[in-house]
């Protein structure tokens, strides 16, 4: 089946179905869904994201929130001309993506509450069909849908909690030169091929459906994750709280380029905030002792990636060896002082 977005809307089509009103013309208290997109310095990417998911709500009630981290490539003025139904919240600073995604749920009045990333577009009626899916599945507290990198390739989304054991499979590459042994089925459901419905550990984050009833229970994302491990974070409060978390294959969204240019734009910060992530669920939730080793075997590891991709990079050996070596090395002195690089 070939991967076609929706043909763009145009505003007056979908005002009636975005936040929907009454007869004396006041909001109703309740919809069927939310979509939260978050975004920062994605404007070649998220217009089209917006407008696919306006033309695929079907005959769901809806309001779409964006939130923008303080972006200066022009997105909050595209996002108010071409779309003046959503509702567009614009930051003066970058609050990082839990902050972003809870100031979204917080105004949201959907009773399914769908967390998208920027960087995709929205195929088919996958939004009709999740919330259909959740509707079925009453303790289905999280759902993901199938996400395709190309018209063939479905991505390897949803992943096991954190753990010393799936970072030391990250940091020596194991997972990424045996992806299809145990190795990799340990850490990300390597064998798995995202073709049919299972219960996991963390639905990714770039498509995440979630119930009220559950975010009510269970609470809004920890802001002390800036981005990265925030939605493991709170998948493992969900699960905890006795809510199941679902990939279900009954839609699909495209990953417009299989990564998000907002985290290329800032890659060295990012790599460090992933594993400040990491440590931060470990010191949460595994306790001090696995918190303190997998901290050891992170700070070991950088420093010697930092060696070698420093050597590399002066030998002149391959083209990405001097990046690799600031990113190590940003690591390294994370680790070591806990200052943390800029944006």
């Amino acid at each position: 089946m070939p991967l076609e977005a929706p043909p763009a809307p145009d505003s007056e089509t979908l005002t009636p179905t975005l936040t929907p009103t009454r007869d004396d013309g006041s909001a109703l208290d309740q919809l069927d869904l939310s979509v939260i997109i978050v975004n920062w310095n994605t404007r070649h990417m998220v217009g089209d994201c917006i407008a696919s998911a306006m033309a695929s709500l079907g005959t769901l009630t809806t309001e779409i929130i964006v939130v923008d981290n303080a972006s200066t490539d022009g997105s909050t003025e595209m996002i108010s001309r071409r779309f003046p139904q959503v509702h567009l919240i614009a930051n003066d600073t970058n609050r990082g993506l839990a902050a972003a995604n809870n100031q979204g749920m917080r105004i949201a009045r959907g009773r399914f509450i769908l967390l998208l990333n920027p960087d995709t577009v929205v195929l088919d009626d996958v939004l009709e069909r999740t919330v259909a899916y959740a509707r079925r599945h009453p303790r289905a507290g999280v759902v993901g849908c199938q996400v395709m990198e190309s018209a063939d390739t479905i991505q390897r989304t949803c992943f096991r909690f954190p753990s010393p054991i799936n970072t030391l499979l990250w940091v020596t590459g194991a997972i990424t030169c045996f992806p299809r042994s145990w190795l990799a089925k340990r850490a990300s459901y390597g064998s798995w091929q995202r073709d049919y419905e299972c219960d996991v550990d963390v639905v990714s984050g770039m498509f995440m459906l979630v119930r009220r009833e559950a975010l009510d229970e269970v609470g809004l994302m920890d802001e002390d994750y800036f981005v990265f491990a925030e939605e493991a974070d709170w998948c493992y409060r969900f699960r905890k709280a006795g809510w199941r978390c679902v990939f279900a294959p009954v839609g699909r969204v495209l990953h417009v380029d299989g990564g998000s240019k907002s985290t290329e734009q800032a890659s060295v910060r990012m790599y460090v905030e992933m594993q400040r992530g990491l440590l931060l669920f470990h010191r949460k939730h595994l306790g001090i002792v696995l918190w303190a080793m997998t901290r050891l075997l992170l700070v070991t590891s950088m420093a010697v990636r930092t060696l070698w991709w420093t050597a590399a990079a002066g030998l002149g050996i391959g083209k990405q060896s001097a990046h690799k070596a600031k990113q190590s090395a940003a690591a390294t002195r994370f680790h070591v002082t806990g200052q943390e690089p800029g944006g």
